[in-house]
């Protein structure tokens, strides 16, 4: 019989990183600014970026990768203003849909042309995209720029790249 670790990580079909780019325009929340940071959650996964100090337009440049099970659950984006003394501020949140970059990696494209645009998404009401998003074979992978207007906040976009992390010997 399996471990139970061993069971796990028999259910993950690969890697997804999420390179959070920058914040484009965020909401002031301290006195002139604001120290934001990012919280991801896909399930019961969460992870965060680190802090950047006064700064409504920040750079984290940060990868952060979660391990996909089940590649149908939106990944859920929080961005919070750190304060020391009271509870962290929100900044606003967007939701995004992996299943259209799932389908991308599914297909063969070995053979095809690096920087050929595998599929386009439109953004429309059902999805928080600030811009068209290319899913894009590139240098052997697929990536994904996404640029993601917030919700229940005055003001404010992140800037995300999707890549997918094949695991040897996995395929779906």
């Amino acid at each position: 019989m399996a471990s139970p670790s061993t069971t796990t990580m028999d259910n993950v079909l690969g890697l997804l990183r999420v390179r959070v780019v920058r914040g484009v325009n965020l909401a002031v929340r301290d006195l002139r600014s604001s120290d934001p940071y990012v919280v991801l959650k896909m399930g019961k996964q969460k992870l965060k970026t680190r802090v950047v100090k006064k700064n409504v337009n920040p750079e984290w440049n940060e990868d952060l990768t979660f391990s996909i099970t089940e590649p149908i659950l939106p990944v859920r984006l929080e961005v919070f203003d750190h304060d020391t003394f009271t509870p962290d501020d929100p900044m606003g949140d967007a939701e995004f849909d992996i299943q259209p970059f799932m389908e991308a990696v599914k297909l063969q494209l070995e053979c095809t042309p690096s920087g050929t645009i595998v599929k386009r998404l439109e953004p429309n009401r059902k999805n928080c995209l600030a811009e068209e998003s290319h899913i894009v074979w590139l240098d052997g992978k697929v990536v994904q720029d996404i640029c993601l207007r917030l919700s229940h906040v005055e003001c404010g976009e992140v800037q995300l790249q999707l890549q997918w992390i094949s695991l040897p010997g996995r395929s779906f």
